[in-house]
């Protein structure tokens, strides 16, 4: 342990990037809500970064940004900036202008004879690594299976179905994208909170009988419902 009283280290997260392609205030809030009303489970007050490269002409930018932190979503900074009194406008505002990795060179793809159609894979995320506080693992378009435990304060999100194949103390929230036909398997529930298409159940509204227990959970009518997992 360190005994000096602060200590700065390197890390990586994983953020939503939200491009705007549009500078009308009205149009941006319009979108954003559609979007959040699609996965409010993922996107309600989540981090982001916000990218502006394909914003062109006058930007009324602090009213675009009053618009995003109106919709609960948190942006943590700016990236893609290249005019000048857009850049000013945001560092007025407070906000971080990020720099992002440079892409590597493009090459023109060589021609190639047209290879037989497959039938396209729904991919499954696989984690085999236990799930500590404070990490957030998302499956985009996917299942999400962990077989290893997930601690309190960890949070697993798919747009399908989740499976936990140890300890679940965390949060689940499957079919994120409002799939309500995802459901959650779980070898041992102890969870904060399920979610299934934006339809959840906080800790204490689990059923007794199946706190700590194996379980399986899916949607009824408008309804979470739960039953053992044989």
């Amino acid at each position: 342990m360190s005994n000096a009283p602060i200590e700065l280290k390197g890390s990586s997260f994983t953020l939503s990037v939200v491009h705007l392609h549009d500078a009308q205030p009205e149009v941006i809030r319009q979108a954003l809500e559609d979007k959040i009303a699609q996965a409010p489970a993922f996107l309600k007050h989540a981090p982001v970064v916000i990218n502006v490269s394909d914003l062109n002409g006058p930007v009324n930018w602090p009213q675009i940004q009053q618009i995003i932190l109106a919709t609960g979503l948190r942006v943590v900074g700016i990236s893609g900036c290249k005019d000048s009194e857009l850049k000013a406008a945001i560092e007025r505002a407070g906000l971080p202008l990020l720099t992002e990795g440079k892409e590597k060179p493009r090459v023109a793809p060589v021609p190639e004879v047209a290879a037989p159609v497959v039938a396209q894979v729904t991919k499954t995320r696989l984690i085999d690594a236990p799930v500590r506080s404070g990490q957030r693992i998302y499956a985009p378009n996917c299942d999400l299976i962990v077989v290893s435990h997930v601690s309190a304060g960890a949070e697993l999100i798919a747009d399908g179905n989740i499976h936990v194949y140890g300890m679940m103390r965390g949060r689940a929230l499957a079919g994120a994208s409002g799939d309500k036909e995802a459901q959650i398997f779980c070898t041992h529930l102890t969870a904060e909170l399920v979610s299934i298409g934006g339809v959840y159940w906080l800790s204490d509204q689990i059923p007794a009988d199946f706190y700590g227990k194996a379980a399986r959970m899916q949607i009824e009518g408008d309804a979470l419902t739960i039953q053992p997992l044989d």
